[in-house]
């Protein structure tokens, strides 16, 4: 099962996200869960295994959109599940209020 291979645990979050393949046109969709490691995107047109892909999204106290290079480690008719790349202080410390649930900085 999933849940026994995940190292962080996942909050249901859902939040406006887009991703792009490569060259790629970018898609819009939504996340499902979230957790400091990854997330797992509802859309009806998932990436292939093991693809890189671009993820796009708006994070709380943070101004302009983020993005963030990822890897899908799995997928599933309604989406897939990727796993984050490094991301910056100021990325990972808004993610991390929005998993807490504390209200973000104001910067």
């Amino acid at each position: 099962m999933l849940s026994e291979k995940r190292r962080h645990t996942r909050r249901v979050v859902r939040l406006a996200v887009a991703f792009q393949v490569g060259d790629g046109p970018r898609v819009d969709a939504f996340s499902r869960d979230l957790s400091i490691g990854g997330m797992f995107i509802v859309t009806d047109k998932p990436a292939p295994f093991n693809a890189s892909v671009n993820l796009f999204m708006q994070l709380p106290g943070v101004k302009q959109e983020v993005m963030v290079k990822s890897t899908v480690r799995w997928t599933e008719p309604d989406g897939m599940g990727v796993q984050f790349g490094l991301m910056g202080a100021r990325e990972t410390h808004a993610l991390m209020q929005l998993l807490t649930g504390a209200p973000p900085s104001i910067r």
